[in-house]
């Protein structure tokens, strides 16, 4: 029986905090988790830093064939990274016809309404806070009408928002009779971004 190297389990350790940690991305955001258990997480990248000088230093030393177990739960890494970034990039999404945002004091609300009636609230916030919401709409004149909304709180953004594009704003606010307030105020308009 082949004898585990404590640097064998220091990799697949340290690989797999790293995998969880990377996973919390689409819980909240890396950088908040980082700030909410600094204990778990700032140990494990230490120890993921250590694993890979050891893992280069080996290879130099040795090779591949015996530093197999290293490089497969580093490799995997990588191939999170990679897949992840695949998947918030608009690579494999439907082309984005018109971005807008909305900044308050902590968040901005960045909405991307694509070529497919799909659409994303992207929403950013303190301390690396991150959410996409994802939604369906569709356009009739002037207007967007929401079927699915992109949000978790149906009344921040209504279901039916209304275009300027001489304004450049999406505005989402009506006054009493209905109508919608065309004049750009603190957190009434989305700003058109392309």
């Amino acid at each position: 029986m082949a004898r585990v190297k404590y640097t064998d389990v220091m990799a697949v350790v340290s690989c797999a905090g790293m995998i969880a940690w990377l996973l919390t991305q689409f819980f909240g955001g890396m950088a908040i988790w980082f700030f909410s258990y600094p204990l778990i997480i700032f140990p494990v990248l230490i120890l993921y830093i250590i694993s890979i000088f050891n893992t280069l230093i080996a290879i130099g030393r040795k090779g591949f064939g015996s530093n197999r177990i290293k490089i497969m739960s580093h490799c995997v890494v990588v191939v999170l990274i990679v897949a992840s970034a695949i998947f918030d990039s608009d690579l494999l999404r439907s082309k984005r016809i018109m971005t807008a945002t909305l900044y308050d004091d902590l968040f901005s609300y960045t909405l991307v309404l694509r070529q497919n009636g799909s659409c994303q609230n992207e929403v950013n916030g303190f301390m690396g806070f991150s959410e996409v919401f994802n939604g369906q709409y569709t356009i009739k004149g002037d207007t967007i009408i929401f079927s699915k909304m992109p949000y978790d709180n149906e009344d921040f953004i209504p279901d039916t928002i209304l275009i300027d594009r001489r304004a450049g704003a999406i505005f989402i606010e009506r006054d009493t009779t209905g109508n919608f307030i065309k004049e750009k105020g603190f957190l009434n308009h989305f700003k058109i971004e392309e």
